[in-house]
């Protein structure tokens, strides 16, 4: 009886051993089948077609009326360069672009009233996007002034005020910078890379490697690379288009029509201030970037503009989109 047992085990064994193959080598038929199927799928999903195409490069090029000499290699490089880098930073210069919509005209007027080349517009986005920023260094707003460097161009930086956030004063000042350093060096593409590195740095560049060019001069990196920004900026800007960038005109950021209201006395609340001029805490602060605290503190009389929404103009976006219907 026991021998027989002995003789019936390996039968089963076997038996249960083949069964388990079959059933193993089917759900790795299986596994195998779906995991081709989920390749094939993938690769289905990433050989959808797109394209990296070369920035448009103009045969001839200036920058406030000066020549760009594009036929050196070493010119044409760094401009291709930083065409590059703007033309497919996407999220960025689609901001500028929208931005640029808004502040452009006022800085134009500015510009022009001062005598200033039109290009030099773009040198503000180059510094800043068109936005209310601060540099690591401390350089603040639109034009990106020092602490020390506002007082000479008349702008106030003190208890509750910062004249260096007012887009009209800011711009004014930059203007009576740019013109002094026309004077200095006889050129507005040196005048532009001086606002990167100061008069008296480029200055002490040029006397050392004796040429008065900035496409022939010896620069630290971010000032050999600024002015190539500017006209990177100014291509791209000026013909959206011809680099990718297409915007419908609805959204682009509309100027805001405003009012001006002079004061010569303290604002000891500038919640309250706001209220009685029919609006709020946030529009003041948005129109007026300038009134760092909570109150206008103004011993002296001094007369201020404060620059707030006209009636209804908060509601822009609507009346543009019921426009376009």
């Amino acid at each position: 009886m026991d021998k027989k047992k002995l003789m019936k085990i390996p039968f089963f064994v076997i038996l249960g051993l083949g069964l388990g193959l079959i059933i193993a080598n089917s759900f790795i038929f299986s596994s195998s089948e779906k995991s081709e199927q989920s390749k094939e799928i993938e690769t289905e999903q990433i050989t959808i077609p797109y394209k990296v195409f070369q920035p448009y490069i103009p045969d001839t090029l200036s920058f406030c009326g000066e020549k760009v000499p594009l036929q050196n290699f070493d010119v044409y490089e760094a401009l291709d360069y930083e065409l590059i880098i703007n033309t497919y930073r996407h999220s960025s210069t689609l901001i500028y672009i929208k931005r640029a919509n808004r502040y452009f005209p006022e800085i134009e007027k500015i510009l022009k009233e001062k005598g200033i080349p039109d290009d030099m517009k773009y040198l503000c986005v180059a510094e800043s996007g068109l936005a209310n920023v601060v540099s690591p260094a401390g350089a603040t707003g639109f034009w990106q002034f020092m602490k020390t460097t506002a007082g000479e161009y008349n702008m106030y930086v003190g208890r509750g005020i910062d004249e260096r956030y007012n887009h009209t004063k800011s711009a004014i000042a930059a203007t009576e910078y740019l013109q002094k350093a026309y004077k200095v060096f006889k050129s507005w593409t040196l005048a532009a890379a001086s606002y990167n590195m100061g008069m008296g740095g480029l200055q002490k560049d040029i006397d050392y490697q004796k040429v008065n060019s900035y496409w022939d001069l010896h620069l630290n990196q971010e000032t050999a690379r600024y002015v190539y920004r500017i006209l990177a900026l100014k291509l791209i800007m000026s013909n959206p288009k011809l680099y990718g960038f297409d915007i419908d005109e609805k959204y682009l950021y509309k100027e805001i029509k405003t009012q001006e209201i002079v004061v010569d006395t303290t604002i000891s609340d500038l919640v309250e201030f706001a209220f009685q001029h029919g609006t709020n805490y946030k529009m003041l602060k948005y129109f007026n970037p300038w009134l760092t605290g909570k109150s206008l503190i103004n011993p002296n009389k001094k007369e201020y503009k404060i620059v707030l929404p006209a009636k209804n103009a908060r509601e822009c976006m609507k009346q543009s989109k019921n426009n376009d219907e």
